[in-house]
């Protein structure tokens, strides 16, 4: 009995070290696939601000790109901006939680923006360049806008406000370059809210494939200032959505009441008009298309607060007897 012992123990043994030896081997590529992952993570998301970083600072760069005529002082403080844009950008998409952009997982929110702008610098730099270079393509544009700019001037529309931003001594030449900007521009965001808002409602943003966080999507949003979290969505959504739709028609009510109408020199100039009607167009649309995207979160977090809600809540009366 002895003799038969020696060898058992010596298999076991032999058995213990192979499955220690295996765990060991399937821990070290865990930790391996472990950090192998974090660090693929982490160059991707480098990569990806990097990316998004550049496509901003093009951006900026396209009117001084596409205008003609454009002073070399000029071009290098708008490369200044363009870099220091870029860097914020990047630094946002590349930290752990943002600080200033909202919606970063929400995607296509930003990208939505993003080509909204870029389509409306384009454009109005194409329709501006035609007065000094003009081309095939610039004279499409001007073309194209100048039927928008017709379309949509009429009474109490926010293009015909937009030319009463000129002073009194606007010719009728400069007063056209305005409204087939303010024409195009504003064409180009309503556009870009409607396809948001179709997005919305197709495929159901935001996507329900992957977790969204409320908080890391609304940095700017304290959710602990007081007061139960879906009013104070669905009053900030109100909110937006009424300054969103009010902004086109305050801002040239303003400037023509509180300054007799800016300088046509000053609002003609193509940079100047370009970035002008750019804003002018693009911040309305942005802050309703916010609005859109609170009230969606507010619902969702209702929703959610029912399910928790219809979870523990207690069963059949059968079932609490039992």
């Amino acid at each position: 009995m002895q003799e038969d012992a020696g060898p058992k123990l010596g298999r076991l043994a032999l058995l213990r070290g192979s499955v220690r030896e295996l765990l060991e081997t399937r821990m070290r590529i865990r930790v391996v696939r472990s950090i192998d992952g974090s660090a693929r993570t982490l160059v991707n998301r480098i990569m990806a601000s990097a990316v998004r970083a550049f496509l901003v600072m093009i951006l900026i760069l396209m009117p001084s790109v596409i205008l003609p005529g454009i002073g070399t002082d000029t071009r290098q403080m708008v490369a200044l901006v363009a870099l220091f844009a870029g860097a914020l950008t990047f630094i946002e998409y590349n930290a752990e939680y943002p600080s200033l952009v909202e919606f970063r997982d929400g995607a296509p929110f930003n990208r939505i923006r993003y080509l909204m702008l870029l389509a409306i610098i384009v454009s109005l730099s194409m329709i501006a360049a035609n007065d000094e270079a003009s081309t095939t393509a610039t004279r499409l544009f001007e073309a194209v806008g100048i039927l928008i700019g017709h379309a949509m001037d009429f009474p109490y529309s926010p293009v015909r406000l937009a030319t009463f931003m000129m002073g009194d001594d606007a010719s009728p030449a400069q007063i056209l370059d305005v409204r087939t900007a303010a024409g195009t521009a504003y064409f180009l965001s309503l556009l870009s809210l409607a396809f948001f808002v179709v997005i919305l409602k197709s495929a159901g943003w935001p996507s329900t494939h992957n977790a969204f966080n409320v908080w890391v999507n609304l940095p700017t949003f304290e959710p602990t200032a007081g007061g139960d979290v879906i009013d104070r969505l669905e009053r900030d959504a109100r909110f937006n959505l009424a300054l969103g739709f009010l902004l086109p028609f305050l801002i040239p009510s303003v400037l023509a009441i509180g300054t007799s109408g800016v300088s046509p020199l000053t609002l003609t100039s193509p940079q100047t008009l370009v970035w002008t009607i750019s804003a002018w167009a693009f911040l309305p649309a942005s802050l309703l298309m916010r609005g859109v995207a609170m009230g969606r979160i507010a619902d969702m977090i209702r929703i959610k607060r029912d399910l928790n809600h219809t979870d523990d809540a207690p069963g059949p009366l059968l079932d609490r007897e039992a």
